[in-house]
């Protein structure tokens, strides 16, 4: 009886941590790298460019609508550094020539490249799956050693699947006149299964 309840226990220590594995890796789209050094500056420049364009609008006496916008503008800027956080090293942004140079420009499209980057699924699965391996490992015990072969079988099929992810993109892409047969022969997957590869293909 005590050896049925110790396999139990291992189990669903190792159900747990796979499923909070599958939770991880479908939300992965909202994970994000953290600001870099460019996108810092860029934030930080931004609110520099919405505070001289209030004080230019305020200064040319532009219409009062042209006028609240640039100042919304500028306080709404403020959210944007205060989440990126201040850059080590401050672009020279004292004058409206000094914002407008070249320089800044390719700042501003850098971030914007930088800002769209995403962790790779693949990536952050295998690193999930080591750190509950690890984690596991430091329980030590039956139940430790039971969850960390597991946790090592389900790293293991989730690299074949990715190979098989990859390998039918690869199919797909070299014969487009088979891709309506390929969708066909797929046709009966869940719903489930579907959200997982689509996931793991973007």
């Amino acid at each position: 009886m005590k050896k049925i309840t110790n396999c139990y226990k291992s189990k669903s220590l190792a159900h747990l941590c796979t499923y909070a594995l599958v939770l991880f890796v479908c939300g992965c789209e909202s994970l994000r790298f953290a600001p870099s050094e460019a996108q810092k500056q860029n934030a930080w420049l931004h609110n520099r460019t919405t505070q001289v364009a209030a004080e230019t609008a305020r200064e040319e006496d532009a219409s009062e609508k042209l006028q609240a916008l640039a100042k919304l503008g500028e306080l709404q800027s403020r959210a944007f550094v205060s989440y990126c956080g201040l850059p080590k090293e401050f672009p020279q942004a004292e004058t409206a020539e000094d914002i407008l140079r070249d320089t800044n420009v390719q700042l501003a499209k850098t971030a914007q490249i930088e800002a769209a980057d995403r962790p790779d699924t693949w990536q952050v699965a295998d690193s999930a799956l080591q750190l509950a391996i690890g984690v596991c490992a430091l329980l030590g015990g039956v139940y430790g050693t039971r969850a960390v072969r597991f946790l090592k079988d389900a790293q293991t099929k989730s690299k074949a699947l990715k190979e098989i992810v990859v390998g039918n993109e690869l199919f797909k892409k070299q014969n487009e006149s088979s891709v309506s047969a390929f969708k066909a022969a797929h046709s009966s997957q869940s719903s489930a299964t579907r959200q997982i590869v689509t996931q793991m293909k973007t």
